[in-house]
């Protein structure tokens, strides 16, 4: 399989801007690819006006998001705001190359250290969909720090595990750690996508990056405005969980 980690600059709470920068960074691009990801809240960046930006269920950016599936005829996972009744939440949405919607996976835990709580209500069910046969589950930037949440993905033989975010520059060694972390405990890939640049608050340089089931690292971008392509062999998956079966003796779940 091959996965695409879209790294990028969001111009600030600006979607129809960000949708041309993005429009132009694909353009630029050639390889095929069987999966692009975007960073957390990828249309706005980290904005605490969930109102402002959000969209009903059906609504929202999914369509600009849908042509680009169908034209790289690939899978995109990107991230927005939903609005259902008078909640709000951060949204990890999974199209399919067609640019069907697959699944929504809504952030579990909202950073309260960053007041995100208090704008945005949290989601309460593990999202696991199929990916070109492919077991993948999926998790939104402050969801990396609970273990606990990716034991259930490990526990159901999740295959890859995708984390889109907006971390910083100044705790980004504990997302390089993390992503580390949960791809051993879990003898999974895990992909992590952040993305670049600065906000109003605060500063980025990505670290955008693939871990194999055995911890380790494939790539990481730093900084930089990209799009990389990793090959990834899902085969090694099976490999290290029958050489080392340790998911099998999991006791507490």
């Amino acid at each position: 399989m091959k996965i695409s980690l879209v790294q990028y600059d969001p111009k600030w709470e600006d979607p129809e801007g960000n949708q041309a920068e993005i429009r132009k960074l694909l353009d630029s691009y050639g390889p095929e690819t069987d999966l692009l990801v975007f960073p957390e809240l990828t249309l706005t960046g980290f904005t605490m006006k969930p109102e402002k930006y959000s969209a009903a269920p059906g609504e929202g950016y999914t369509s600009f998001f849908a042509s680009i599936a169908k034209e790289k005829g690939a899978y995109v996972v990107f991230g927005e705001i939903i609005r259902e009744g008078e909640r709000y939440l951060n949204t990890l949405r999974i199209l399919d190359r067609n640019g069907t919607r697959r699944s929504n996976y809504y952030k579990i835990h909202p950073f309260s250290y960053g007041d995100e709580n208090k704008h945005y209500s949290g989601g309460t069910e593990l999202v696991m969909s199929d990916i070109d046969g492919i077991k993948t589950g999926f998790s939104i930037c402050y969801d990396l720090r609970f273990p606990e949440l990716y034991r259930f993905y490990g526990k159901e033989k999740g295959e890859i595990l995708i984390n889109i975010a907006n971390w910083p520059i100044t705790r980004i060694e504990h997302w390089r750690t993390l992503l580390k972390a949960r791809a051993i405990e879990n003898q999974a890939f895990v992909v992590g996508v952040n993305r670049t640049g600065k906000d109003p608050q605060l500063q980025y340089n990505g670290c955008s990056s693939i871990f194999n089931p055995m911890g380790e690292e494939l790539c990481c971008i730093v900084d930089d405005v990209e799009i990389r392509t990793i090959e990834i062999d899902l085969g090694m998956v099976q490999e290290v969980r029958k050489k080392f079966p340790f998911l099998e003796d999991i006791k507490l779940i």
